[in-house]
């Protein structure tokens, strides 16, 4: 059967398939585009599974709030190359995923793989597994965060596209939960309070000060007091209420929040790939591998 350019674009816009590709697949379904489909998924499933072991460590931090501002999502996605995260298609992937997870309201990735993904009537992971055969690298959904807030304002902030940070507060101020999103993705606090600030990190920064603090020669109640002096700034550095806000120097992030009559309730900070050992491969031969899958 004699496969026309018709077909193919009409096949390629449904499934964003390259030109060559969609003519392959119309050619091998004679003509029938519901069974090139069909086959073209099957065929996405299986280099999606052929690539599930190689390293994803760039990708895209992606933020959606609701319409009445009270939640929002974080989604991190990953790919293989900086190259494929800037991607129309993965850009647009990341979009519908939050979408789909701020729908859901689901931090659970496998649940949210199995869900249908949002303006598509295939699920989640089935539209992963078409866009790793598009695009040719391994993409991964690693994590989601979700924060609600009855009454105050959820804000996010993204920096790029490469970190994401959401604040809820416990009034409705979206300006000023923008505003420390802002300050956190900037300042990285591990908590709230100087009081969550865990004893385990300060034992641990606290054997790292006696240590510093012996090469001294000082006396020891002088290094006792050295001690504690830095203990208590390292608390207030660590914790997003004793940090300088970022937007104002001079003014503590607490005396800010005060002034507002407000208080921060929870935050959660993203930066794409953070934790992911990335793997160092020889470019030549990167190049050649890929070249040899594509035969």
């Amino acid at each position: 059967m004699s496969i026309s350019a018709q077909m193919v674009m009409e096949l390629r816009r449904r499934t964003g398939a390259g030109m060559m590709e969609c003519k392959k697949f119309l050619t091998l379904a004679d003509g029938d585009i519901e069974k090139a489909i069909l086959e073209m998924r099957k065929a996405g499933q299986a280099k999606a599974d052929k690539k599930a072991d190689r390293i994803a460590a760039e990708g895209v931090i992606v933020a959606l709030r609701s319409e009445d501002g009270h939640s929002a999502v974080l989604v991190e996605i990953n790919s293989e190359t900086d190259f494929v995260a800037r991607d129309q298609s993965f850009t647009s992937f990341a979009e519908h995923v939050a979408q789909t997870a701020l729908k859901a309201e689901t931090t659970d990735v496998a649940a949210l793989s199995d869900a249908t993904m949002h303006g598509d009537s295939h699920s989640v992971d089935e539209v992963r597994r078409q866009l790793v055969a598009t695009l040719g690298e391994n993409i991964q959904i690693r994590r989601i965060a979700l924060l609600k807030s009855a009454t105050g304002a959820v804000g996010f902030y993204l920096h790029g596209t490469r970190i994401g940070v959401l604040v809820a507060l416990t009034t409705d101020n979206e300006q000023l939960a923008k505003d420390i999103a802002m300050h956190v993705a900037a300042s990285s606090p591990l908590v709230i309070t100087r009081d969550e600030v865990s004893s385990e990190a300060i034992q641990n920064e606290r054997e790292v000060f006696m240590a510093q603090a012996k090469e001294t020669g000082k006396p020891q109640d002088i290094i006792d007091r050295m001690i504690e002096g830095r203990i208590a700034k390292f608390v207030d550095e660590v914790s997003l209420l004793g940090q300088s806000f970022v937007k104002d120097p001079n003014k503590k992030v607490s005396q800010l929040l005060s002034e507002h009559a407000t208080a921060v309730s929870a935050f959660v900070r993203l930066e794409v790939g953070e934790g992911i050992e990335k793997k160092e491969d020889n470019f030549v031969a990167e190049v050649m591998a890929q070249v040899r899958e594509a035969e």
